[in-house]
């Protein structure tokens, strides 16, 4: 029966090759968008390299230190990181690192003197390269004993590598300028993408090399610096676990230093799905179930839209179809064999849009990565000089894709199709088959 049904859909689409291709063209207009959003957010969400963890990886960026007439409000000091953080149980575990990125203009001398180009780096330690799993193309991380000496070692990128020695093999044990300081290479790694933010680096160093990185930014907070926090977690309980330990620690220490200062976590530590969404965990305004619902309307108007043009496209071809249907319903056939036939015809036509607004989705995406990832960012943000927004396989061609463009197809025929063909059907044989005359 199907294969009847697809013989029929493609002899009416040589029979009016205008309106199929209208009907194809807008199908894949509509489903582009939609697939472009769902994209967006599947490489913000979905476990993707080296973001693997991300269902059990929970974030602590940001601490409120407030005294008598002041607030301060940043990440947490090494002796907060010695003190509270790693001794923490409920934890698989725990990694501080200071995000450098490319704002605080850390530069490469490259050994050929071809001129100083700036870099994103990142300060972290061991525990950073087993919560993220990179795969190491040459080398290994640098371990805890380096961490502890302060020794200048590096773990790069390999896109970093073939810049700087033309090459990623052979690459341990050569060393490079940064901001004209001498790094030895430990290891190379695949080069995560700008798009992954919480792990991409170029360069990756020792937290110790710092020679401030046990100040506090201020002596009057002893438990104020520059740290971020991430944790590793088996599953919910645990996080749950940990959240409620982290609560109990900001209770023991406001206790401890009452006369002094006080201490703000809010929510923390935050869950990933809750990190995209909710730039600073400050924010007492941020309602996700409003964001949520801001982009169940943007998805709706990406379909509504086109199937409200569509729709009317179907109902003048259904009226030139009645007598048709007029005969057929003389022979007997039910107005839900009828009904069945037009879906399935319709369906096609947008499977076939579908596949194409999966095409223009995947072009959209790849050529417009560097804005198109944060359009719907409360803060957009522009891409630094120098870096590649990587758009990897596993983000285009995921299954979850796949499976997100064949359910829009099946929306947008129910939506586009089902009511003008239900009301063509519904009226009767004599009426049908006057239409011919």
């Amino acid at each position: 029966m199907l294969k009847t049904y697809f013989k029929q859909a493609l002899a009416l689409f040589r029979q009016n090759r205008l309106f199929s291709t209208l009907y194809i063209a807008g199908t894949g207009l509509a489903i582009a968008m939609t697939v472009i959003v769902a994209v967006v957010y599947y490489v913000k969400l979905a476990p993707v390299y080296p973001e693997v963890n991300r269902a059990n990886t929970l974030y602590l960026t940001h601490a409120s230190f407030h005294s008598d007439n002041m607030t301060y409000q940043s990440g947490l000091s090494f002796q907060a990181l010695q003190e509270w953080m790693y001794p923490l149980k409920n934890v698989v575990e725990v990694s501080g690192s200071v995000d450098y990125g490319m704002e605080n203009s850390c530069y490469v001398q490259p050994a050929d003197l071809s001129g100083d180009f700036c870099v994103a780096l990142k300060l972290v330690d061991p525990a950073f390269f087993r919560i993220y799993t990179f795969r190491f193309l040459e080398g290994n991380p640098f371990t805890d004993s380096d961490l502890a000496s302060g020794i200048r070692t590096a773990v790069i990128s390999d896109d970093l590598a073939r810049r700087l020695f033309g090459t990623t093999k052979g690459v341990v044990g050569r060393s490079f300028s940064l901001d004209y300081v001498n790094y030895r290479v430990c290891g190379v790694l695949r080069s995560a993408s700008y798009l992954t933010s919480k792990s991409y680096a170029q360069v990756y160093l020792p937290y110790s090399v710092d020679k401030d990185h046990k100040k506090p930014r201020t002596d009057k907070f002893p438990y104020y610096g520059d740290f971020s926090v991430t944790f590793l977690v088996k599953n919910r309980a645990q996080s749950e676990a940990l959240r409620a330990e982290i609560e109990d620690l900001t209770r023991r220490v406001n206790l401890q230093y009452k006369e002094q200062w006080t201490l703000e976590l809010w929510k923390q530590p935050t869950s990933h799905w809750l990190s995209v969404f909710q730039e600073y965990p400050s924010d007492a305004g941020f309602n996700p179930w409003k964001t949520a619902g801001y982009l169940i309307v943007v998805v709706l108007v990406l379909l509504l839209v086109p199937a409200l043009n569509l729709s009317g496209l179907i109902a003048s071809r259904m009226e030139s179809r009645l007598p048709e249907m007029g005969i057929r319903k003389s022979f007997g056939a039910g107005r839900n064999v009828l009904l069945s036939q037009v879906m399935w015809e319709n369906f096609y036509l947008t499977l076939a849009g579908g596949l194409l607004g999966l095409i223009l989705a995947w072009i959209g995406v790849y050529w417009g990565r560097e804005w198109i990832f944060f359009l719907l960012d409360r803060w957009p943000e522009e891409v630094p000089q120098g870096v590649d927004v990587y758009v990897s396989g596993e983000m285009l061609f995921a299954p979850a894709v796949f499976a997100i463009s064949f359910l829009l197809c099946l929306a947008l025929n129910l939506l586009s199709a089902f009511l003008p063909a239900w009301m063509s059907l519904r009226k009767p044989i004599v009426n049908s088959l006057y239409e011919k005359r």
